[in-house]
């Protein structure tokens, strides 16, 4: 018995170490592949550091050798975006994708000028507030999204990921007139501007206009989110609005989708652009 329960024991830890290799092999194969196509991504144009790579589906070695994955994800950072002043700084974001299911010829590497065909592509445009300030020349610019009944709002990880294409809240602060205070090297938010100020929060509606992101502020904000309450006359109140008010240049978009629409995303604003059945190329992200 003792023997009959070695043997068993050696044949189980045999199994185990079998199959946590064959993982081993799997992961590593999927890790390759994942930074080949980033490389590859990495030689558009506008991608300026390797991007995140995420390729769907287990096992990859099953995948690799048919040449069909089951998805991939992608994020590119830092991004520069047009229309910012240099004295304001480079606007900055983030591009990324989701492709469904895909199929490349050679499955057994991506290179910048191999041709993927996928099922579905959703693609995306994200700027954090610090570059929607650039835009909108309101330096301490904070972005917000109010959750649904019962739940708390989302401006930031803490909250969860909460999206919204109205009523999102935009904190930030403005001069009085809010005409005044618009030189980028002096903007009121900043300490040493000696002008009258006020510090506001306000509703915005986000859309697409012609591709361009379009932000609309609607209103002060009052409700139960964080916010800032501040009294501002009236015959100030319809010009502080248009300062939280503008389209911004036309923004690159992975693969040039052209945006559908506009949300929040958490702390963020995003611009979104989906597509059907098409065949892109890594290096032409």
């Amino acid at each position: 018995m003792p023997r009959i329960r070695k043997v068993l024991v050696i044949a189980v830890a045999v199994v185990l170490l079998a199959g946590g290799v064959a993982v081993g092999v799997d992961v590593g194969a999927a890790v390759r592949a994942e930074y080949q196509l980033s490389r590859a991504i990495a030689e558009s144009p506008r991608v300026t550091v390797d991007p995140e790579v995420t390729i769907a589906g287990f096992p990859f070695t099953s995948q690799s050798s048919a040449g069909e994955f089951a998805g991939a994800t992608i994020a590119a950072p830092g991004v520069e975006l047009p229309g910012c002043d240099r004295a304001r700084g480079v606007c900055r974001g983030e591009l990324g994708a989701t492709l469904g299911p895909f199929e490349v010829a050679d499955g057994h590497g991506f290179g910048p000028s191999d041709v993927l065909h996928t099922s579905s592509l959703s693609t995306y445009t994200r700027l954090d507030a610090v570059t929607l300030a650039r835009y909108l020349r309101i330096v301490d610019l904070t972005v917000s999204t109010p959750g649904p009944d019962g739940k708390a709002g989302s401006g930031g990880p803490q909250d969860g990921i909460v999206s919204r294409e109205t009523g999102v809240v935009f904190t930030g602060t403005v001069a009085l007139p809010p005409t005044d205070g618009l030189d980028p090297a002096d903007p009121p938010s900043a300490s040493a501007y000696d002008g009258p100020k006020v510090r506001v929060s306000v509703s915005v509606d986000l859309s697409v206009v012609d591709g361009a992101l379009d932000i609309r502020a609607t209103d002060f904000y009052t409700g139960p989110e964080r916010h800032v309450d501040a009294d501002i006359p009236a015959a100030w109140r319809e010009a502080a609005l248009d300062r939280f008010s503008m389209t911004l240049p036309r923004l690159p978009m992975a693969w040039d989708l052209t945006a559908r629409r506009a949300e929040s995303f958490g702390g963020d604003i995003q611009l979104v652009g989906e597509s059907g059945p098409t065949a892109v190329r890594p290096d032409r992200f």
